[in-house]
């Protein structure tokens, strides 16, 4: 038993040595700068990571560490290692994160490692410049422009209503244009044609006014002339322009990756056409992706060589040559006769540099949710608009002002001295010692148990709560703020109790999807469980295997699958309901699932029980085996219905097996975010959004205010911890089921009773 205890010892020191080793190199092995490798971070994929991956191999000057990172995860590796020395030396990016870099010192400014201004576009290093200095070298641009059909549309109207306008001219079922109208994304770029900014130069919201309003009209007016789709994602996009049911798309640079060399053949890309409204050319965002130093690796002069090797006209020639990559250098000639690549460095000249502010990140989320509502009818554009600077500004409203931690401190302090009250009352009564001693050896068997929970559980559940007492925000120090976050949650940060996007409403949803779920779980998974357990039925073990993959495909790809079902134009259930028209001439119109509350619930209900009925299912199917046989013969014997023995004996026996399982599935639909998140996504406006996506969302979308986030999450615990709690507290249910259970003899006895 000591040596167990030693080694498990002993292993803990090596784990602590190697952590204080990875975090603190300079303690452990003073190793010189210069012997260590450049560590590199990116996120490409395909083509640019093989145009990347030619370009470091022609670097000589010092030995390389290249590290991948998905995309969705990089910025906040990159938040989370830089600051303590864990990081990249270098890494690359997209320039609208620079605002949120500096603020966080992620980033230094490039010094030498920059040619001269004279080499690059100018716009390209605009968009890297702040406060006099050059934050990044700009390695490539990228923006949106017209994708072309040349055997629909030999010839390209002069702008955009006249693309509108070729419904009547193109052959049925093919859309004149297709691109992602419901984003900001691409709506921006006709927001750069009525002269609207996203945001102002003092940083506050951009898009209003009666410019603003008119570029939501024109969309909606383009949407009512079926000129564009309806629900138009990235991969419907591609899909249409592929199949050749649209003469015009809208997209950029990474669109020709997914083209075949037959679709090539016939397209061509030309500068986004003029607004006929204002006579003004659409003016899309401006992407600049950049080389970006940190601060330790500004230290080297090997890393600002290498920096300044990426940067180099022939590693831009390398980009253009296998990714298409439009090159961000004045010195790199692209050939005039290319089909793709020339028309986006012309769009380049005209386009809008996305801000690099952190601000900018809290107009997409608002402006995404306004557009929607236009689109679908549901809200002028004023009305969506007021509404998108309202929660632009609720978003970007001052944090909560410090607070002295004098409270928590002296609350911490009356709670230790309570522990060490107590523990010295016992060892003075002497009970201390012999149980101590008596309990030692139980002690030791969990002593590993105790460290990996406490590591791995408990830890992160008190870095979270403590979390929850701090505010912070991209470009703002984190501050201790004390329950001024739980003050704000709940009190609906000072507008109406019930108001869109406050805790009790989305508290109100989420109990709603939660009691929806379980109850379908249980009815549907006990009920197949009761079918499958009859031994006379044929194929038992083909249905069990067939009825157990929804619960085995990752919930992942489930969600997306019966997102596109629920599509309006194209999905599953569309063409369901035009099959029922064909056969019972019936006059069914497709249902925009995701334009009220009621149908988006629904479509998020209907998912997330094809998910879980199953678990229930097997569940039930477990427990079913543990009902004795001789009892339900019994019953049969005495008369006793089928409905009686299952009402009477079968589920008062099951119930004890069931509870658990009910409680702990009620638990994973509190928290299902994947089904909500991917499904719906909160539409409409947010209202299908349950506790744990609106954390989410404090955290990912609105600027990064992980403390507001943790203190969703905190009460999030304490809800689950009260209701189990309360249940707990009530009659065990196995001790229920046995008062309740009669002996085997007296079955058939109580059955004639209840019959009677």
């Amino acid at each position: 038993m000591r040596s167990r205890i030693l080694a498990s010892f002993t292993a803990l020191l090596v784990l602590l040595a190697l952590l204080v080793s990875a975090r603190c190199p300079g303690l452990v092995a003073p190793a010189r700068a210069e012997e260590r490798p450049i560590r590199v971070w990116h996120a490409k994929r395909d083509a640019e990571a093989r145009a990347l991956g030619e370009v470091l191999a022609t670097y000589q000057g010092a030995t390389l560490d290249v590290l991948p990172i998905p995309y969705d995860a990089f910025a906040r590796k990159l938040e989370a290692s830089v600051p303590i020395g864990d990081g990249p030396d270098l890494f690359i990016d997209q320039h609208d994160r620079l605002g949120n870099f500096r603020g966080r010192n992620i980033v230094a400014p490039v010094g030498d490692a920059l040619e001269g201004e004279a080499a690059f576009i100018g716009p390209a290093l605009d968009a890297v410049r702040a406060q006099g200095a050059i934050w990044g070298l700009p390695i490539g641009q990228k923006c949106l422009a017209l994708f072309v059909n040349t055997a629909l549309a030999p010839e390209v109207p002069a702008d955009l209503e006249g693309i509108a306008e070729l419904k009547s001219t193109l052959p049925r079922g093919v859309y004149p244009l297709v691109y992602e109208a419901q984003g900001l994304y691409a709506h921006a770029a006709i927001l750069g044609a009525f002269g609207v900014p996203l945001l102002t130069p003092d940083e506050q919201f951009g898009v209003v006014g009666p410019d603003a309003a008119r570029s939501l009209t024109l969309v909606r007016w383009l949407l009512d002339q079926k000129a564009i789709p309806e629900d138009a994602q990235g991969a419907l996009v591609g899909d249409l322009f592929k199949a050749g049911q649209a003469a015009f798309a809208i997209s950029g640079p990474w669109f020709t990756g997914g083209l075949s060399e037959a679709v090539k053949q016939r397209t061509r890309v030309v500068p986004l056409p003029r607004v006929r409204a204002t006579g003004q050319p659409m003016r899309p965002l401006l992407g600049v992706e950049a080389v970006f130093i940190t601060p330790e690796g500004a230290r080297r002069p090997e890393v600002r060589a290498l920096a300044r090797h990426l940067a180099s006209a022939a590693a831009s020639q390398v980009r253009l040559r296998i990714a298409g990559i439009p090159p961000a250098r004045a010195d790199v000639e692209v050939p005039a006769d290319d089909p793709f690549v020339s028309a986006f460095v012309e769009q380049a000249k005209v386009a809008v540099p996305q801000s690099s502010s952190p601000a900018s990140r809290s107009v997409w989320d608002p402006m995404d949710r306004a557009i929607r509502k236009v689109l679908r009818g549901v809200a002028t554009p004023e009305e969506a608009l007021d509404e998108a600077k309202h929660r632009f500004d609720d978003v970007r409203r001052p944090l909560p002002p410090p607070a002295s931690p004098a409270p928590l401190a002296l609350v911490l302090g009356v709670l230790c001295l309570f522990g060490a009250m107590r523990w010295l009352r016992q060892a003075r009564s002497g009970e201390l010692g012999p149980a101590l001693k008596r309990s030692l050896p139980a002690y030791k068997y969990v002593l590993h148990a105790v460290l990996v929970v406490g590591v791995l559980v408990i830890a992160p559940l008190v870095v979270g709560a403590a979390t929850s007492l701090f505010a912070s925000r991209q470009e703002e120090p984190q501050r201790y703020v004390g329950l001024a976050n739980f003050i704000d949650i709940l009190t609906a940060r000072g507008g109406p109790l019930f108001a869109s996007g406050s805790f009790y409403l989305v508290l109100a949803v989420t109990l709603l999807w939660t009691a929806v779920n379980v109850f379908f779980h249980v009815t549907l998974g006990g009920a197949l469980a009761l079918v499958l357990h009859r031994p006379t039925l044929r194929l038992r073990a083909l249905y069990r295997v067939l009825l157990i993959v929804p619960w085995a495909v990752p919930s992942y790809v489930t969600a997306l699958s019966w997102k596109g079902m629920f599509h309006r134009q194209y999905g599953a259930v569309t063409g369901l309901l035009e099959w029922l028209n064909g056969v019972f001439g019936t006059r069914l119109e497709p249902i925009s699932w995701f334009s009220s509350f009621a149908t988006a619930f629904t479509a998020n209900a209907v998912t997330n029980i094809w998910l879980g009925f199953p678990f229930m299912m097997v569940v039930t199917l477990g427990a079913l085996t543990a009902v004795p046989d001789d009892v339900l013969e019994a019953a049969w014997v005495d008369g006793a219905s089928r409905w009686q023995r299952l009402t009477l004996i079968v589920l008062p026996m099951i119930r004890p097996t069931l509870a658990p399982s009910v409680t702990l599935g009620a638990i994973w639909t509190f928290n299902m975010f994947n089904v909500v998140f991917l499904v719906s996504g909160g539409d409409p406006d947010g209202t299908t959004d349950i506790l744990i996506s609106e954390a989410y969302r404090w955290a990912f979308t609105r600027e990064g205010q992980y403390g507001y986030a943790a203190a969703y999450s905190v009460l999030i615990f304490l809800l689950l911890v009260g209701a189990t709690r309360t249940l707990n507290r009530r009659k065990l249910p196995a001790e229920s089921a046995k008062e309740a259970q009669p002996a085997p003899g007296d079955a058939a006895a109580q059955i004639h009773t209840e019959a009677a």
